[in-house]
């Protein structure tokens, strides 16, 4: 197993209580989105969990591509195909979420991108780290250290080789 003393580790069981307290920080700051936008791809389940808890049924992605590899990342983050249509965030209060705010800069590509568009953008991640060029208004925990999320500990499946941890199971036929 990896020694993951220098790390943080999210394990799915706090990811779900950790959610759950970050929608209720925004609930309990009074602030009521009526979008939910989630920076893919890391944001994905983040913005989904905090929707549920929050009974906000629009969700919006933005694909946004920084990190390349475990703690590499391109000179500036960069919006992907499709972007967002403008005309669905008018006059919106959004909130931004997404797992972890390091550097910030994709938070503020997002938040930037949104501000000219919406009535309110506001961020919630779970992760904040203090070098982040963005504070986010809500924040589960922060950190220094790198984050290892449930959903990216791992590497990615490949065809014709089995889970590490055993076989996979069988579709019923």
């Amino acid at each position: 197993m990896a020694d993951t003393r220098d790390r943080e580790v999210m394990g799915w069981e706090l990811f779900g209580d950790a959610t759950r307290a970050l929608a209720q920080l925004v609930a309990d700051s009074g602030y009521e989105p009526n979008i939910i936008l989630a920076v893919a791809r890391g944001g994905l389940l983040p913005a989904a969990a905090i929707a549920y808890a929050l009974g906000v049924k629009n969700v919006f992605t933005v694909n946004v591509e920084f990190y390349t590899g475990l703690d590499q990342r391109l000179d500036f983050p960069v919006m992907l195909p499709a972007l967002l249509d403008v005309v669905d965030l008018a006059g919106a209060h959004v909130l931004v979420a997404d797992d972890v705010a390091d550097t910030g800069a994709t938070l503020k590509l997002v938040t930037d991108f949104c501000a000219d568009h919406v009535a309110d953008v506001r961020c919630a991640v779970l992760y904040e780290k203090p070098g982040s060029a963005v504070k986010c208004e809500f924040v589960w925990r922060r950190t220094a250290l790198w984050v290892n999320f449930p959903w990216s500990a791992r590497p990615p499946v490949v065809p014709g080789k089995p889970h590490p941890e055993g076989e996979a199971l069988l579709p019923h036929t």
